[in-house]
């Protein structure tokens, strides 16, 4: 009976080192949580949408008693996994909390940019980052505008990379940028890096849109950069006349870039969960994850495959017209 009472005492205050993956809420892109629209835009157009363009998100379940982390594993809903992988040692839980919140907003602004790049308005190529001990560092800044390296126009982020692919490393070349109201000239000596044999500049470009309106995505308390090719879609729909789903209600999840390619992420068997449970019968999956997703993908949930924006909205397109779309 002591032996007993222990165990019952440990089990239910005791703490494990685990953490549980879940489904977690998802969220509509098209309509509003509370009183607050999703995706709003205002000083353009914007049609009238229809349907569900959900973005999905895993719960995560820290600080678990014995009998609570058996409990949620045993229900079949929940993965156990040890916490160091979510919050590693070096790290505090306010540190990964607010490196998830950066990785948000980045999506945000990335959504943004792919969407209106998609969608052709205008738009100039900046520093989004300089890599850190890069040749470029102390000579350009994130946010200068690139206006010519190595005496070729670049008027899209993918030239830059263009423009120093007959470049070897210890070679000068000159960047033409812009910063505020000045424009500049900068001589930088081309590094190495990995097995390449171009020079590294170490720059990351990105188009950066240029239009008269303003996007505002509200949506808080959400982390990680998955959310990303759910919220350029709402701005495609929005922007555009028709209805970009045909009306179904479409879920899905992917990390997007500026330039609008769509990666990876983690916690797909508990996004499409989520979003099945939500009413989904489609689920836009990013190409890479389409293993995972077909082995463990609710019933009545159909998976498209995804590489890129431009994939998506032509897959939806499709569907919407009765027509087929890549699957996984």
């Amino acid at each position: 009976m002591v032996l007993i009472a222990i165990f019952g005492t440990l089990g239910g205050i005791g703490r494990v080192p685990y953490v549980a993956l879940g489904p977690g809420p998802t969220y509509d892109t098209l309509g509003a949580v509370g009183d607050e629209t999703v995706i709003s835009i205002a000083g353009e157009r914007t049609y009238p949408t229809a349907g569900h363009l959900n973005m999905t998100t895993v719960s995560v379940g820290a600080d678990l008693t014995l009998f609570t982390a058996l409990g949620k594993w045993l229900s079949g809903r929940y993965a156990l996994v040890p916490r160091e992988e979510i919050y590693p040692p070096d790290r505090t839980e306010d540190e990964v909390q607010q490196e998830q919140a950066r990785a948000f907003q980045d999506s945000e602004t990335n959504a943004e940019t792919a969407a209106l790049t998609h969608l052709k308005y205008p738009s100039k190529v900046i520093v989004n980052r300089v890599l850190t001990d890069a040749p470029a560092q102390g000579q350009l800044e994130p946010g200068d505008e690139l206006l010519l390296v190595n005496g070729k126009q670049v008027i899209g982020a993918e030239q830059v990379r263009d423009a120093l692919g007959d470049t070897r490393p210890g070679q000068v070349v000159e960047v033409r940028y812009r910063r505020g109201p000045s424009t500049s000239t900068a001589k930088i000596t081309l590094g190495t890096r990995d097995d390449r044999e171009t020079g590294f500049l170490g720059v990351e470009p990105a188009n950066q849109p240029e239009v008269p309106f303003d996007i505002t995505i509200s949506l808080a308390d959400i982390g990680g950069p998955s959310a990303g090719l759910m919220f350029a879609l709402a701005i495609v729909d929005k922007l555009t006349p028709g209805e970009l789903n045909g009306g179904q209600f479409v879920a899905g999840t992917g990390e997007i870039t500026s330039d609008g390619q769509v990666g990876a992420i983690g916690g797909i068997p508990f996004k499409m969960v989520a979003a099945r449970e939500a009413g989904a019968t489609v689920f836009l999956v990013p190409a890479n994850n389409c293993l995972e997703a077909r082995q463990r993908a609710p019933e009545g949930l159909r998976l498209v495959k995804v590489g890129t924006l431009a994939d998506a909205v032509e897959a939806l397109e499709s569907l919407s017209g009765g027509g087929s779309a890549p699957s996984c």
